[in-house]
């Protein structure tokens, strides 16, 4: 307990100021916020056909019309994204583990992404992209629960609402099953459904709503393109937790724990790369010239986040290794995931090869000097990666760095400091939440396996299975 508010706290200090905001400063702001994603143009549109007072007829926009061309593109986008989870993700996963718990972690993954999905289509489509009346600063409604009033010929901007709604979905379940890196090899298969369910619910559906569905970060002009703090920051934070409060593997610091197939690594972290293009690229929503900006960022800050890792690991550990070559890639999609829309190519390269440097110190140094067992260096990557990302996007997307610029009367400084009040936002309400949701299910169910259990490898003692036969 101590360790983990410790932990918190460290990485916490910089942004507990920022809960002192000045609401003037948003209001002074809210009429200049411009640039907005795609996503955040077409919830602002939702929310304006459902105001009471209509527009003359004569002012009022035409009525949006289904684009074939965009919607194809979206349906491309989608199933890249579910290709990152599954395989991309387990492959990722399942080579970094120790061979007898190969298939746990598999199952991990692969059943979080189908849990959500239902939840997702149940209720959690409805809590993150409606209108949710007087709480709308921080959740929506159940106006669309069980996907209530959409049909084949409801649209969402310019494609089908089905397709936005599919798309958004496979953000929802790839946002936990990042979480389960974490504490691999250790905990109850049972007790991680619960806590998905309850962490997607609790912590997820805010967040999404609060920065993508017009709620309270939105409004502040918070710039998340693609999931800097939706989708990496948060399950960082979560994931952090889980590992603190789960405790180390036994034998964690004692014995060696090798990956034990780095080819599978490679092949996973590969399928992400190329996936995460309709992660990012999906994300503006339409085949247009943002989306070609989007596809060059993505692709080249990948690529010297690759260089950086391998650069500063050769320079500290004497040689380049596969795995850090991966985990580059890894971290630079991370970085480079809120900011695609709104830097240009040299800022993007920039972002790759800084998210590198300070993703491989908090996998290495800080990791160590704080002595927590995140098994597959979730928060090192994924949460640090999204701090910088989310941060830097304030930076790089200035004009003088080559960026699309600010809006109107809005400087460097404004958007850096609306940028990390969304990071600190994120941070505490993911931190606090996930660290109720573990002790709640440590008390009532448990969440780690008997040691017995784990000695034996989850594969064998919780489903009965082994990935190798000799």
């Amino acid at each position: 307990m101590k360790k983990l508010l410790f932990t918190l706290s460290l990485m916490c200090m910089l942004c507990v100021s920022l809960f002192n905001i000045n609401i003037g400063f948003a209001t002074e702001h809210l009429d200049s916020i411009s640039a907005l994603s795609a996503t955040d143009t077409i919830m602002l549109a939702e929310a304006s056909s459902d105001a009471t007072t209509a527009a003359p007829a004569e002012a009022a926009e035409p009525a949006p019309t289904l684009s074939e061309g965009n919607s194809a593109f979206m349906i491309i986008a989608t199933v890249l994204v579910i290709m990152m989870s599954i395989p991309g993700l387990a492959l990722f996963y399942g080579g970094l583990v120790r061979s007898k718990n190969m298939l746990s972690i598999l199952m991990q993954v692969f059943v979080t992404f189908s849990l959500i999905s239902i939840i997702w289509v149940a209720f959690g489509y409805s809590l993150a992209f409606s209108d949710g009346g007087t709480y709308n600063d921080y959740i929506g409604g159940f106006s669309k629960i069980f996907l209530k009033g959409i049909g084949s010929d409801t649209l969402s901007g310019t494609i089908p609402e089905f397709v936005f709604t599919t798309f958004q979905l496979t953000f929802a379940t790839l946002t936990p099953a990042l979480i389960v890196g974490a504490f691999a090899e250790r905990i109850k298969f049972s007790s991680l459904l619960v806590f998905m369910a309850l962490w997607v619910t609790a912590v997820y559906l805010p967040i999404a709503h609060m920065v993508w569905g017009g709620g309270v970060l939105a409004t502040l002009g918070a710039k998340d393109f693609a999931g800097g703090t939706v989708v990496h920051i948060n399950a960082g934070i979560a994931a952090l937790v889980g590992a603190i409060v789960i405790g180390k593997r036994i034998g964690y610091g004692k014995e060696a724990m090798p990956p034990h197939n780095l080819v599978m690594t490679m092949i996973g972290a590969s399928l992400l790369w190329v996936g995460w293009f309709g992660f990012n690229v999906g994300s503006e929503l339409a085949a247009d010239g943002t989306a070609g900006l989007v596809l060059i960022n993505t692709q080249i800050a990948t690529a010297a986040a690759v260089l950086g890792w391998i650069f500063i690991e050769w320079l500290t550990r004497g040689k380049p290794s596969m795995l850090g070559g991966a985990s580059g890639a890894v971290a630079g999609l991370v970085a480079i995931t809120p900011a695609c829309a709104f830097v240009g190519p040299m800022g993007a390269i920039a972002l790759g090869f800084i998210a590198s440097i300070l993703c491989f110190y908090a996998v290495t140094g800080l990791k160590n000097a704080l002595g927590y067992d995140d098994s597959l260096d979730v928060f090192g990557v994924h949460g640090v990666g999204g701090i910088v990302g989310a941060i830097g996007t304030g930076i790089f997307m200035s004009p003088d760095l080559g960026g699309v610029g600010f809006a109107e009367g809005v400087t460097i400084s404004d958007q850096v400091y609306i940028q990390a009040i969304a990071v600190g936002v994120t941070i505490l309400w993911s931190g606090i939440v996930s660290y109720v949701l573990f002790k709640v299910i440590e008390a009532t169910m448990g969440l780690r396996v008997k040691a017995d259990a784990e000695r034996e490898g989850l594969d064998t003692s919780s489903h009965g299975e082994t990935a190798y036969h000799n």
